[in-house]
């Protein structure tokens, strides 16, 4: 994890400067797409995705080192070759994982975070998971397996790959001729994160395109038909770690409600969006019915307000940094502490992007917690080692915080609620 960690400081700010370079682009041409609060939550969610990601937060069921070891049939030699067959299995399970993430209505939970945002740009592409509570991606890979493609060759391709499915999350690419037909381009992911009745759960691919050609899912954009993006059940919040689990939460709840035992089963894997008959009528859920139609969601902010948002924000950033380059000396369970506290905060001012009153008391969890862990460790996880009296300026900022934040929630959240 400490080598993942080390690669996420140099992808990271790769990230952040195309994402500036697609927003000033974007401004330059009047065709800005980009708005504060929604980018806020983009990267957000990026941050939590990569928090899960470096401790580990997930259960394996299978290792793909012991899955090629129990089924290969042939084994092919460290050449060029290897690479070749490894991107192109690892592109093929990325098809089929995907499409079940678009199917079934458990798996929806772990992908909706990612269409999320009403918006198309480089910063929603950082909108990944944290709710893929069990990593069964290793089933998709068996083709793999079974050629002996060794984990290593696996381990060097696939951030690779994952890394090569960001590019396309912008507007401002048009259609590129022939490379249409070899990968996956802006316009035709554009379709994939539309929720126009034509292009539901289209464009499945994640770098080529044949995947979708050959079994069905491919779908053109058409000049006549507009894209509209996010989901039909609008999260209708700023929170990243909230839209990660709101349709685990109707699941939870329908399954509760439901009088039927076997709808209490069969709800986790029946078709995405499907709800037993009786729950539907006592619990309504509002679903976009005309997508040129809908209003996206937006919660009226000060300036003020915009700019402590992107303040948090940074500070945030500024404590994933510190986390991974002082991965390693940190260790664990310290790791865990600094990775509940970053949850924590990015939950709090989250709330705050959307008005709600309790924000006070999020943040003040957060900084209660933040204080305990100053006192209990004497330093903030070592940072004083680096910067002298940091402890100082981490012990400030989180009293400032709750500060700043009650003065919001009194000035612009409750008084004009």
């Amino acid at each position: 994890m400490d080598a993942y960690a080390a690669v996420l400081l140099y992808a990271i700010p790769m990230f952040v400067l195309l994402i500036i370079i697609e927003a000033l682009y974007g401004w330059f041409k009047g065709d800005f797409t980009f708005r504060s609060m929604d980018t806020i939550a983009s990267l957000s969610s990026g941050i939590t995705n990569t928090l899960k990601s470096v401790l580990s937060l997930i259960i394996v069921i299978i290792g793909y080192s012991w899955l090629v070891d129990k089924i290969a049939i042939v084994h092919i030699e460290a050449t060029w070759l290897v690479y070749v067959v490894a991107i192109i299995a690892i592109d093929f399970g990325g098809y089929w994982n995907h499409r079940l993430n678009h199917s079934i209505n458990y798996f929806w939970n772990v992908h909706v975070v990612h269409h999320s945002s009403e918006e198309f740009n480089l910063a929603c592409a950082l909108r990944q998971t944290i709710s893929n509570f069990f990593g069964i991606g290793v089933f998709f890979l068996i083709p793999a397996a079974l050629l002996g493609v060794p984990d290593k060759v696996i381990g060097i391709v696939a951030p690779l790959h994952l890394f090569a499915q960001f590019w396309y999350h912008t507007r401002h690419i048009p259609k590129l001729g022939f490379l249409e037909y070899l990968i996956i381009t802006p316009s035709q992911h554009r379709v994939h994160h539309a929720i126009n009745d034509i292009y539901l759960d289209k464009n499945l691919g994640e770098v080529f395109p044949w995947w979708d050609r050959m079994f069905g899912t491919f779908q053109e954009e058409l000049v006549e038909e507009p894209c509209i993006y996010g989901v039909k059940k609008a999260p209708k919040t700023w929170n990243p770690i909230r839209i990660n689990f709101q349709h685990l939460w109707v699941l939870i709840q329908d399954a509760w409600h439901t009088n039927s035992y076997w709808d209490k089963c069969r709800i986790w894997f029946m078709p995405t969006g499907w709800r037993p008959a009786g729950v539907i009528e006592k619990h309504p859920i509002q679903i976009i019915e005309d997508p040129k139609s809908y209003q996206k969601y937006d919660t009226p902010a000060s300036t003020w307000l915009h700019a402590w948002s992107w303040f948090q924000f940074i500070v945030a950033n500024v404590f994933v940094t510190h986390m991974l380059i002082s991965f390693k000396s940190i260790g664990f369970p310290a790791l865990f502490y600094y990775g509940a506290f970053i949850f924590m905060m990015i939950y709090a001012y989250s709330a705050l992007m959307d008005r709600d009153p309790n924000a006070i008391w999020f943040e003040l969890i957060k900084s209660v917690f933040g204080l305990g862990i100053l006192f209990y460790m004497g330093d903030w996880f070592f940072l004083n080692e680096v910067m002298g009296g940091a402890s100082i300026l981490v012990a400030a900022y989180l009293v400032v915080s709750v500060v700043v934040v009650a003065g919001f929630v009194m000035k612009e959240v409750r008084a004009e609620g």
